[in-house]
């Protein structure tokens, strides 16, 4: 049984090839577009369980399809492939709505557990049984995957909600950036831990007044009201 479709826009095709080449022995189907303006059409079209997108294709940028994706109400999972090490083009992809981030040179085992992490976060998993979890005028459920603040629903990506969830499943215990990374992404360490103070950022900004419920500990990390 496949794994789900994962949407790849990416226009050198030595490295589409390779790509499709293990998300398929991965289990997932693949289907690639080479320049953004078929890439988005394709994500609209599809409905793939994640997208991998080139931020320099030609066409629309995938910056610019994650922008009209999460504009559209489109919370697919979104990873950016980019051949540029620089993290403002990192802040910039997190603040669109991205997921994750990947730079070339790049392991392809690398990218494919990413893919598996995003997807898997975007699907839930056993928290689903879970009861609602509440913090101030904050309310998440595990579930439904639904955050509200006194009852508005707030539009999180997959990943800024399992930051929540997680924070929010162990009130008042401070975590490293170090330990979120591993944790909630799935990685070590050598991804930065600037990631993690982005996503809060996010989700801060989100949550608006009731952001106060997320602590920051300077130095050390982050912890939930409890």
């Amino acid at each position: 049984m496949s794994n789900g479709l994962v949407l790849l826009v990416e226009d050198e095709r030595s490295i589409a090839d390779l790509v499709r080449l293990y998300l398929t022995r991965d289990g997932f189907g693949v289907h690639v577009e080479y320049d953004g303006t078929a890439g988005l059409a394709a994500a609209r079209r599809l409905r793939p369980v994640a997208c991998v997108l080139d931020i320099s294709v030609p066409g629309i940028s995938g910056t610019e399809i994650c922008h009209q994706l999460r504009g559209s109400g489109d919370w697919t999972p979104v990873i950016f492939l980019t051949a540029r090490d620089d993290e403002v083009d990192r802040i910039v992809g997190f603040e669109l709505g991205a997921d994750d981030y990947v730079t070339k040179p790049f392991s392809p085992r690398e990218l494919v557990a990413r893919v598996r992490a995003v997807v898997r976060r975007s699907a839930g998993g056993p928290e689903a049984a879970e009861r609602p979890r509440v913090a101030g005028p904050v309310t998440l459920d595990p579930g439904r995957r639904l955050v509200t603040v006194d009852g508005v629903p707030v539009e999180l990506t997959s990943t800024e909600f399992d930051l929540l969830a997680y924070l929010m499943g162990r009130p008042g215990r401070v975590f490293t950036r170090e330990e979120l990374l591993s944790t909630v992404w799935g990685y070590a360490s050598h991804a930065g831990t600037r990631t993690v103070d982005v996503h809060v950022a996010q989700v801060r900004a989100k949550l608006g007044a009731a952001s106060t419920v997320i602590r920051t500990h300077r130095g050390v990390g982050y912890s939930c009201a409890s």
